[in-house]
Formats: C-alpha cells, structure tokens, sequence
C-alpha cells in the first residue's frame, strides 16, 4: 500500500545581496520512493517560469538537520537553533534556502512513522529505475 502525504512549507530564498525572499515550498514523500524526499517550487518562484522538483535521500536530510550534509547537488546544515539551510546546484547556479528547523522535524518524522528507517523496501524501487532506465527492454 502506498502511503504519500504533502506539507506545505516557506523557504526563504536568500539573494547575493544577502536579502531573504520568501518562497512558498511543498515538501512530498511516498513510500513507493521510501528513501528520497521531494521538494516542489511553484512557477512564480522560479527563474524559467515552470515548477521545479528537487529530490534527495532522506537520510540526507535527517543527517542535515543537526550537522553539515552532502556532497552533490544538495548540500544541507543547521543554522543557528530554529533554522535550516539547503543549497540546491544546478546548471543555472545555486540557490541557497532557509527552512524552518521545526517543519523539516515533523516533515521528516511523518515520514519515519510511513516508513521506518531500515524498513524500505528498495527491491521495488531498484526495479523500477532499471525498468525507467532500460525502457522495458
């Protein structure tokens, strides 16, 4: 059984000339992709216009929340006691994100409690990549 649920969020973006814009957020989880998190961006908060989806291990973002994670494309640590910065690299630069510390907290708890850590079964989702990958060859 598939358990997915929703939380809106705010980020605040903040700006080479240290501004913070904020920025409305959506984070997602299933269970179908037990180990990633999903973030969406609506359009208006977009340079292109179009929604942006950014998708991380889980383990990355837990890791993150009480010290300096990641090595790739997202990059996430503490700052300071009620907030949370994710840096997201993409072609186009970096955007550089703070999140409130407590709705990551309860994002993140909503989805140990759907699926508990060590409890993923990631037989379905390695299947379902090489199928995506090798387009049902």
């Amino acid at each position: 059984m598939d358990t997915s649920f929703e939380q809106l969020t705010r980020a605040s973006l903040v700006t080479p000339e240290d501004r913070e814009v904020p920025v409305p957020a959506t984070l997602r989880y299933t269970s179908e992709d037990p180990l990633a998190v999903f973030i969406d961006f609506p359009p208006e908060s977009t340079l292109d216009g179009a929604s942006v989806t950014w998708t991380f291990a889980r383990s990355l973002l837990d890791e993150g929340l009480s010290a300096p994670a990641g090595r790739g494309d997202v990059h996430i640590w503490p700052c300071g006691r009620t907030r949370t910065v994710l840096e997201f690299h993409s072609p186009y630069g970096i955007a550089l994100l703070q999140f409130d510390t407590s709705a990551l907290r309860c994002f993140l708890l909503r989805a140990y409690a759907a699926v508990p850590a060590g409890q993923e079964d990631v037989g379905a989702v390695v299947e379902r990549g090489l199928s995506a990958l090798f387009g049902g060859v």
